[in-house]
């Protein structure tokens, strides 16, 4: 075979592949997203922990565990808030479903006191899942690094030993856009720093743990119409705690690294092909805005109340 021929078929060989694999990764992301069965979430445990349990995507995951069949460990600061939600879940439910709630402040309390009031709280459970979810006011800097930093490490520390015993387990950490898909967040940067460390803790421990059969997942949510992010009614874009949610719930166990809403996904394609330059520029103009407004609400506030 002459050069001219060898070079025509590498070159063509070269391209079909090229070709062929965007195409692979539409399908599986076709397969991934609408297709792929979710993994029997009871396999792991009886229980499943969720933080941040009384709002937003930890509430609406409270719901889709409990109509799986799962028993609840509520996490929350608020008492009356985790009883109603306790009786929300129970009301929906028909107490099909054992329900318990530990009271504690992730922002308030040390290290050291949370590991122990969970290890207290889920002594005897079958606790298979950890939802690591709860958040506090992106403006309270120092609550944020409590919650999402030593919280988070904290809360998992307590309930590692009995997945590790079993040899099965399911660890859920909601991080964020903020640290990985946007490239920066101004004005926000204590929250989306903690929320790196968020994402390579979750990374770290999922090789540590892999062997043990705990199944470590990092979830990367975009915008949520919560109470936190005081954003307004769902679109495509905008999910609701109730999209999140279901969408979630057909990840976990898979991907160590995921944006489980597809409307989320759709929108890190369409950031990746924009340059940073343009990207950092929209993200300042934005989030100076969202400020000044707030800043003109609690103005407001403040006069009418004089």
């Amino acid at each position: 075979m002459e050069f001219q021929e060898i070079f025509i078929v590498a070159t063509s060989t070269v391209g079909f592949i090229s070709l062929c694999k965007p195409i692979i990764s539409f399908l599986r992301s076709v397969w991934v997203v609408f297709l792929r069965p979710p993994k029997n979430l009871k396999d792991y445990g009886s229980w499943a922990l969720i933080t941040g349990s009384t709002d937003g995507i930890g509430k609406a995951l409270a719901f889709e565990m409990a109509s799986k069949g799962l028993n609840l460990v509520l996490v929350g600061r608020n008492p009356s808030k985790l009883e109603a939600t306790s009786t929300e879940l129970h009301e929906k439910c028909g107490g099909q479903i054992q329900i318990k709630n530990i009271v504690i402040d992730l922002a308030k309390f040390s290290g050291e006191e949370i590991g122990n009031a969970i290890e207290e709280g889920i002594k005897g459970l079958d606790v298979g899942i950890l939802i690591n979810n709860a958040g506090v006011d992106l403006e309270l800097m120092e609550s944020t690094m409590k919650v999402n930093i030593e919280g988070a490490t904290w809360v998992t520390k307590a309930v590692l030993p009995i997945m590790l015993k079993k040899k099965k387990g399911a660890i859920v950490n909601i991080g964020s856009a903020s640290s990985e898909i946007l490239p920066s967040y101004p004005l926000y940067t204590v929250y989306a720093a903690s929320k790196a460390y968020i994402s390579m803790f979750s990374k770290s421990i999922s090789l540590e743990y892999k062997k043990h059969g705990i199944d470590v997942q990092c979830q990367i949510p975009m915008l949520v119409a919560t109470k936190m992010t005081k954003l307004k009614p769902s679109s495509f874009f905008v999910a609701s705690p109730e999209m999140y949610s279901k969408a979630s719930m057909r990840w976990i166990g898979y991907e160590h690294l995921c944006t489980p809403y597809w409307g989320h996904s759709v929108q890190w394609l369409i950031i990746h092909v924009l340059p940073d330059v343009l990207l950092n520029a929209i993200i300042l103009r934005y989030f100076i805005g969202m400020r000044r407004r707030g800043q003109l609400k609690e103005s407001q506030n403040k006069s009418k109340q004089m």
